[in-house]
């Protein structure tokens, strides 16, 4: 039986960039890929916003060059954040220190990515998963982003209104994954059973809509709010 289904289309990919030179490059090789379509554009929020006006963009590559200062970087990113939470953004770095890494997945980065630490093929799946909902970090990014929040006060996570989306026995869980427990050190923290740790976390990814504790802790990141240093106070 023959399927009635049309083609997939291609996931629509923004780059900007300001190396003239890179983004020629880079946007020929994307191009080559038919599972992507790559429109370009200057490193300016204002042309990036203009950019994904309309709905025509799936990702946003964000590719500062050598001289691009940090605070620019995640000016950039922030804008893109708040301007469209609902598209996905990759950095793409070269040497980035580890404290802007960081803060660009704080700012709304949903991946992280340096050609010198993996091939273009590897660019193209990360595009992909991002896409798809996910999050592309290395495994030494996660450790580092555990370790800044772990040196953090803890978080509530509130939607756009700035209202609660978890109750308080929630949010205490969502601290201590924060904090790179696991669900058996989580349980013995809050003197529960692991079982129902396990299901305060579906709970929790259930209300936020996502799936791993990677995740939730890049949640926690964008769309916490803090709160005093003091854990919060066990509950009956």
């Amino acid at each position: 039986m023959s399927s009635t289904m049309g083609p997939i289309r291609p996931i629509r990919v923004l780059l900007a960039n300001s190396s003239p030179l890179q983004v020629h490059l880079l946007r020929a090789a994307l191009k080559r890929r038919p599972e992507l379509e790559c429109r370009t554009c200057l490193m300016q929020s204002n042309e990036i916003l203009e950019e994904m006006k309309g709905g025509q963009v799936d990702v946003v590559l964000v590719s500062p060059g050598a001289r691009c200062d940090d605070d620019r970087i995640l000016s950039i990113i922030r804008r893109i954040r708040l301007s469209r939470p609902d598209i996905p953004i990759v950095l793409l770095y070269e040497d980035g220190s580890d404290n802007l890494l960081m803060n660009a997945v704080r700012a709304g980065a949903r991946g992280l990515f340096s050609f010198s630490e993996a091939p273009f093929r590897a660019l193209c799946k990360c595009i992909e998963r991002v896409y798809e909902g996910q999050v592309w970090l290395s495994n030494d990014q996660v450790r580092s982003l555990l370790d800044m929040l772990a040196q953090s006060p803890p978080l509530r996570v509130v939607n756009a209104s700035g209202a609660d989306l978890l109750t308080p026995r929630e949010e205490q869980v969502v601290a201590l994954v924060a904090e790179g427990l696991s669900n058996r050190e989580v349980a013995r923290e809050l003197q529960l059973s692991e079982h129902t740790i396990k299901k305060y976390m579906f709970r929790i990814f259930d209300k936020l809509g996502i799936s791993t504790r990677v995740e939730l802790v890049l949640y926690a990141v964008s769309n916490g709010k803090t709160v005093g240093a003091e854990r919060l106070p066990a509950l009956a």
